[in-house]
């Protein structure tokens, strides 16, 4: 039957003529390539990188400036720099095939509940805040941290370090903060999650005065605040952070240092892997024209190498939203 089978596949092709005979693919498939007959091996891609090229971006990805730092933000370092050596993919393959690449942690999820829904089309619509506790020295003991950040840029508008969580100091960084980025009244959206600070009477009566819209999040509901929470995930992942904190100045030098980084140094995935500070103060558009004339230039040095053509960098979201809203009814046409 094999013999029958071959000769048939040479006029009509394998799968028609195994569904003839009814014989299975897989077993005429092993009968022409038995067990210790070593298969000829794929080809190499004339666009894929050759062995040297690979080993020049492990060792940059490997490097001091850059162990530390994902295959994101490396390229986008590089690129800004007027340098590229492959795509973001690559170096994550390069990466794992060294075992060199682990997986994040899942993350919680909770209910659903009514959410508030939230629109940012610019910097200095919507504001989000919260507090955080940094671990002192001693048990029990901590350090608040209150930070102001801008959702449709990420950036962070205003922070303070002090040794007690209370709505007078909240207070008194809004009012700073808007006073120094130029807030006018019935511009803004303030929303923080249902913390006592955030709740307090002084603190509504403050906004009011303002002229800042207050927003909440739902009780228990820490994705209501999602952009407040990512940031403060960024910061603890960093190398730098310690486990605990000497003292409140050992805790405030260290936010000192960490919030130029990441307003001006961070590139943000979700921000077209610009920085907060080039997205707030409307650099975005002249940095991703310089990227994409260095992505011209690597093309036309080595087009075999981009299977979707021309490559193009990241765009810029022109809305940010906390809580997209959905339709839940279908929407009849009228007649």
């Amino acid at each position: 039957m094999i013999a029958a089978v071959e000769d048939l596949a040479q006029s009509i092709g394998v799968s028609q003529a195994c569904a003839v005979f009814d014989f299975p693919r897989s077993s005429l498939y092993r009968r022409r390539h038995p067990q210790g007959v070593r298969q000829r091996s794929r080809p190499t891609p004339t666009r894929a990188l050759s062995a040297d090229e690979r080993a020049t971006v492990r060792a940059l990805l490997n490097s001091e400036r850059f162990a530390d730092q994902t295959p994101y933000e490396t390229y986008a370092t590089l690129l800004d720099e007027e340098l590229y050596l492959c795509s973001i993919r690559t170096m994550y393959r390069i990466l794992q095939a060294a075992a060199e690449v682990q997986e994040r942690r899942s993350q919680l999820r909770h209910p659903a509940y009514t959410k508030p829904e939230l629109l940012a089309t610019a910097p200095n619509q919507l504001w989000s805040w919260d507090i955080i506790k940094l671990r002192g020295p001693a048990t029990w003991q901590y350090f608040y941290l209150y930070v102001i950040l801008d959702v449709f840029s990420r950036y962070v508008v205003g922070w303070l370090l002090a040794d007690h969580e209370s709505a007078e100091l909240a207070e008194q960084l809004i009012a700073q903060s808007c006073h120094q980025h130029g807030i006018a009244r019935d511009q803004l959206v303030l929303h923080a999650d249902r913390g006592a600070a955030m709740t307090a009477k002084s603190m509504a009566q403050l906004l009011t005065d303002l002229g800042i819209e207050q927003s909440h999040s739902r009780p228990y509901t820490p994705d209501d605040n999602p952009f407040s929470e990512a940031q403060f995930k960024t910061m603890k992942y960093r190398p730098a952070y310690p486990p605990r904190f000497d003292s409140q100045d050992h805790a405030h030098a260290w936010a000192k240092a960490f919030f130029p980084w990441y307003n001006h140094e961070h590139h943000h995935g979700a921000l077209a892997l610009l920085t907060p500070a080039t997205v707030h103060f409307g650099q975005a558009t002249a940095l991703i024209a310089k990227r994409q004339a260095t992505l011209d230039a690597a093309y036309a040095l080595h087009p075999e190498r981009f299977v979707h053509g021309a490559p193009t960098p990241p765009a810029l979201p022109s809305a940010v939203w906390i809580n997209p809203p959905t339709l839940h009814d279908t929407i009849v046409p009228e007649n």
